[in-house]
């Protein structure tokens, strides 16, 4: 069965000004029920996780910050959002959905989390919009369980992945690949493993020959035997924060190839969200709404 990892906190209110963005986390889980993709038994909550799982990842100082909304004013602006108690728990209770996503994974081929893709999130640091980097705990977690050795994070997100590049950086356990707008946040890149940078307007062909020549040669070299999947929505061309010219099924197109190309080679993938900001939300929630009938359709 399809687990997906959702928490009613994910909706969490913002300041006006910042829940735009938001709705998705409330409207998606409606949309995936009402057109029968789901059932209430797909769905799971995660928890408030142990701190030793999110201190793999990031460094003390930062996380008893966060925890006692301690950061110095430029450090909590680069978030984006106004800090406060719940949207730390928030953060946190999305790692767990992340971690506990990876096991089902591993005994299902796939697990989901409705939220996460929190890429911009450093070891030391948050940015845009992230605090903690869920795919980099859950990859932290399998290895020190044991559950995964080699693990392959394939970031197609519109923005490069800076956050979760700078964690792994010299680690060759995990191998960072990020296909991203050129011009796009950040403006300043860190180095992954695999960097793909693409201009503006790339259109579907552009994007998918790109990804259908990179990921069977990037699993053949790696030989990874655990994959992360950031599948943020926001390249298509309608986002207001994207920039890239492809619609909402070449990114169908892009999340099939990803998830046949995971289960064709028997490895385990995890998919966090990640972005999406079409004016009009019935845009984002359909984009985003199709890597969940995919995953149910393709290995279920």
């Amino acid at each position: 069965m399809l687990k997906i990892a959702f928490h009613p906190i994910y909706k969490h209110p913002l300041p006006e000004g910042h829940r735009f963005p938001m709705q998705k986390y409330e409207l998606l889980p409606q949309q995936l029920l009402h057109e029968g993709t789901c059932t209430q038994d797909n769905f799971f909550k995660p928890k408030i996780p142990s701190d030793e799982h999110i201190l793999r990842v990031h460094t003390q100082d930062y996380y008893q910050d966060l925890k006692q909304l301690t950061l110095d004013k430029r450090a909590a602006r680069k978030i984006g959002f106004p800090l406060s108690d719940i949207l730390v728990e928030r953060e946190v209770i999305i790692a767990d959905g992340t971690i506990k996503a990876s096991k089902f994974a591993l005994q299902h081929g796939i697990g989901m989390n409705i939220a996460g893709g929190t890429h911009h999130a450093y070891s030391n640091r948050g940015e845009a919009f992230c605090l903690l980097n869920d795919q980099a705990i859950g990859a932290r977690y399998l290895q020190q369980k044991k559950l995964a050795e080699k693990i392959l994070i394939v970031d197609l997100d519109v923005h490069q992945g800076n956050g979760t590049a700078e964690i792994f950086t010299n680690d060759p356990s995990v191998f960072t690949f990020s296909m991203h707008g050129k011009s796009n946040y950040p403006f300043k890149k860190e180095i992954s493993d695999l960097d793909i940078a693409l201009e503006n307007d790339a259109s579907d062909d552009t994007y998918l020959n790109l990804l259908y020549e990179t990921l069977p040669k990037l699993i053949k070299q790696e030989q990874p035997d655990f994959i992360y999947y950031l599948c943020g929505v926001d390249v298509i061309a309608t986002d207001k924060l994207g920039k890239l010219g492809m619609t909402i099924d070449g990114c169908k197109q892009r999340d099939q190839f990803v998830l046949e190309t995971c289960k064709t080679n028997k490895i385990p993938v995890m998919c966090s969200m990640g972005g999406g900001y079409s004016p009009d939300i019935k845009t984002i929630l359909d984009a985003h709404a199709n890597t969940f009938r995919l995953a149910q359709n393709l290995f279920f």
